[in-house]
C-alpha cells in the first residue's frame, strides 16, 4: 500500500550546474525538494518508485517506460557534463540500459543530494497524453509493488503563466495551478483525477499525467498533504508537496 509520496517539479534548472548563475532563484524549491525527501524516509516504505513525464513514451501503447535501480542519466543535452543514476544500486551498463528521461534525472539527481539509500528504487517515464483512467490504474498497480509503497512525483505545473514562459501567457494557466495546488496540499485525490487532460496538454502541463498516477495510488490510502513550495519563478508552474 502506499505509505507516502513527493511531489516535485523537474525543471534541469533545478541541478545548479545546469542553472549555473541562475542557481539561487530555485534554492527555495531545493530545499522543499529534500525537505518532500525526508517525509519519504522518515515513513520507511519498502520500496521506492519514481514517476515522471516521457516524452518519448506512446500513449498508444502501454504508455509507460520503466527504469531498474542503478539505471543512468544525465544532462549532456543542456550541455553539462554530469551523470547521474536512479537510487543506490549498482550503475547499468548504459549499452543495454535506455537512459533516463529527464524528469527521473532530475529525480536521480535530487535522492543522491539526500544521500537516499533506505529502499530500493525503481522509475516509471509516462506518457504526456496518457488518459487519466489509463494513469489511475497504473497508480493502483504501482500502489501494491510492495506492502509499503512510497512514489517521488515529478512533474511542472503549466507553462504558459507569464509572456516569458516557455509556451507564453495562456489566461488559463493560473487557475489550473491553483487548482493542482491546492489538491496536491490537501492530498485531494479527487480534484487531482479531475484535471482536465486536454486542458493541461494545452498548457503545457506535464505534471498532469504524473499526479493522476498519484491520485490512483493513493485513493484508498488516507494520507494527509503538505504543500511546501508554490511558484512560477520561470513562467513555469513549480510545486512541491508532501503526503503521509
Amino acid at each position: 500500500m502506499l505509505v507516502a509520496a513527493a511531489v516535485c517539479p523537474c525543471p534541469p534548472l533545478l541541478v545548479p550546474a545546469v542553472a549555473t548563475g541562475a542557481a539561487p532563484e530555485l534554492d527555495d524549491a531545493r530545499a522543499a525538494c529534500l525537505d518532500a525527501l525526508g517525509v519519504l524516509a522518515a515513513a520507511r516504505p519498502d520500496r521506492l518508485v519514481v514517476v515522471g513525464p516521457e516524452a518519448g513514451a506512446d500513449p498508444g501503447a502501454d504508455g509507460t517506460v520503466t527504469y531498474p535501480e542503478g539505471a543512468g542519466g544525465g544532462f549532456e543535452g543542456f550541455g553539462v557534463d554530469l551523470d547521474v543514476r536512479l537510487g543506490a544500486g549498482e550503475a547499468r551498463d548504459a549499452s543495454g540500459t535506455r537512459r533516463l528521461p529527464t524528469s527521473l534525472a532530475v529525480a536521480a539527481w535530487l535522492l543522491q543530494r539526500a544521500d537516499w539509500a533506505d529502499a530500493p528504487v525503481e522509475g516509471v517515464g509516462v506518457a504526456e497524453r496518457l488518459a487519466p483512467g489509463r494513469c489511475a490504474a497504473l497508480g493502483r498497480d504501482l500502489a501494491v509493488r510492495a506492502p509499503r509503497v512510497a512514489l517521488l512525483v515529478m512533474g511542472d505545473g503549466s507553462a504558459r503563466r507569464s509572456v516569458k514562459a516557455p509556451g507564453y501567457l495562456d489566461e488559463r494557466a493560473g487557475d489550473f495551478d491553483t487548482r493542482a495546488a491546492r489538491a496536491l496540499g490537501a492530498a485531494d485525490t479527487g480534484a487531482l483525477a479531475e484535471l482536465d487532460a486536454g486542458l493541461a496538454y494545452e498548457l503545457k502541463a506535464a505534471g498532469r499525467a504524473p499526479w493522476q498516477v498519484l491520485a490512483g495510488a493513493a485513493h484508498t490510502a488516507s494520507l494527509d498533504g503538505r504543500l511546501l513550495y508554490d511558484d512560477a519563478p520561470y513562467g513555469v508552474g513549480y510545486l512541491v508537496a508532501a503526503w503521509a
